[in-house]
């Protein structure tokens, strides 16, 4: 199912590999972008929104990447910035950031004599990562690192509009052409519906002309939702396992859990980890975005 208002293809040689480019309508022409220039784009704008509530230039910055990240991804990654306008100071890996913070806020960064095995859990848009990282006399030591660049709240929202769509086509005989702008106004339904459910246990799906006219008007069920899902949230699971048994580590071992990332919400994925590690809490993604932040500002001041 294509999701993707753009395509992407293969463009000019750099060095002995090709890299791929996006060709996307823009102002009524269609163009070609290399994925830096994209990301540059999403930081520009990020760049502005910040200066105008600061009303002051925003110049430096340290930029946070999945641990798994290359050097090339992470040369991209500091193209981007420049593009932007930024100057980046520093690409640093996401779960350090995370740990970094977590020692600060329970002050374990500063006891010499206290050793933390925390481990930072992080489902985001589009990639999952999970990393055992730990904590002892101010050092901070990423023991292992398992992920799929290919698991997120895309994935999840791809399901929900499979869902709708095949809900839409029982209730019109199947005559329906699946255009881009269909499955985007069906993506953007589903995405609102999807966080609505974290908090609900059910939600509305209500979409005015999605085709040809006709209204599309649906009620989905939490349960549903993670019927939908769950060979995915089962997926996280098993990356969980991966990592501990890199890291040589038992379930026993781990202190504590941050969970980073939207998707990490789902309450269903919190469900899991509680019955896998036998635990009734961990650090809430309530407090991600603090640790985050805690954590980036640190590393400014270096």
């Amino acid at each position: 199912m294509k999701l993707w208002p753009f395509t992407v293809v293969e463009g000019t040689s750099s060095g002995s590999k090709e890299k791929p480019v996006i060709v996307a309508t823009y102002k009524g022409e269609k163009k070609e972008f290399t994925i830096e220039q994209i990301s540059g784009f999403i930081l520009e704008k990020m760049r502005n929104v910040a200066e105008t509530f600061l009303g002051t230039e925003v110049k430096n910055v340290v930029v946070t990447v999945p641990a798994y990240f290359n050097d090339s991804q992470r040369r991209a990654t500091k193209d981007a910035g420049e593009i932007a306008g930024f100057n980046v100071i520093a690409i640093i890996n996401e779960p350090t950031v995370a740990a970094m913070a977590y020692g600060l806020d329970t002050r374990d960064m500063y006891q010499n004599n206290v050793k933390k095995n925390v481990m930072v859990f992080d489902l985001g848009g589009g990639t999952f990562d999970v990393s055992m990282v730990t904590i002892e006399r101010g050092k901070i030591d990423v023991k292992a690192v398992s992920g799929d660049t290919h698991l997120g709240a895309g994935n999840f929202d791809t399901r929900m509009v499979k869902h709708c769509l095949g809900e839409f086509k029982n209730n019109h005989d199947n005559v329906v052409i699946e255009t881009s702008k269909l499955l985007a106004r069906l993506k953007e339904a589903s995405n609102k519906a999807k966080i609505f459910l974290s908090a609900s246990a059910q939600a509305s799906i209500e979409i005015d002309a999605l085709y040809e006219g006709i209204d599309f008007s649906s009620n989905i069920r939490r349960g549903r939702f993670e019927s939908l899902n769950m060979d995915l949230f089962k997926r996280c699971i098993e990356i969980v396992e991966n990592c501990l048994k890199d890291a040589n580590m038992e379930k026993s071992d781990v202190d504590d859990i941050i969970l980073i990332g939207g998707s990490t919400r789902i309450p269903k994925v919190q469900q899991l980890l509680k019955v896998f590690f036998m635990e009734e809490s961990f650090v809430e993604p309530s407090t991600q975005m603090r640790l985050l932040r805690m954590g980036l500002l640190f590393m400014l001041q270096l």
